[in-house]
């Protein structure tokens, strides 16, 4: 079975930062990407930041030059920096980990889905 979860997230005021870990375990071969996506009361989840296994990134427009996203692979861990944060980025913050194939020891094989995190509260205000 394979656990995401995200941790990092608290209260800091605006222009403070934050960095935002999610960790997947489990027995793990190979994740194709993970995503960072967030949701403000009222408003939809919107994806923030990506990584592939390439090592390539996209970013929302929004946060551009402000968050960075990064990875350390031996620990099936992805990292999301945030600085200079403002009051409206106050949101969940959900790791989404795509195309983990995993041992799934109940069913004797190795398959592949995708997975979420729980959240992490990230509260930007003075």
């Amino acid at each position: 079975q394979v656990h995401v979860v995200e941790s990092g997230g608290g209260l800091v005021q605006p222009g403070g930062s934050l960095r935002l870990s999610c960790a997947a375990s489990g027995i793990i071969f190979s994740i194709d990407a993970t995503n960072w996506y967030r949701q403000a009361p009222g408003k939809q989840r919107e994806l923030v930041a990506s990584i592939n296994n390439g090592g390539d990134t996209n970013y929302a427009d929004s946060v551009k030059g402000r968050f960075t996203i990064s990875r350390e692979n031996a620990k099936n861990t992805v990292y999301l920096q945030m600085s200079s944060l403002k009051s409206e980025e106050t949101a969940v913050y959900y790791c989404n980990v795509e195309g983990v194939l995993a041992a799934d020891k109940s069913k004797g094989a190795l398959i592949t889905r995708d997975y979420w995190g729980q959240g992490t509260q990230v509260t930007v205000s003075s």
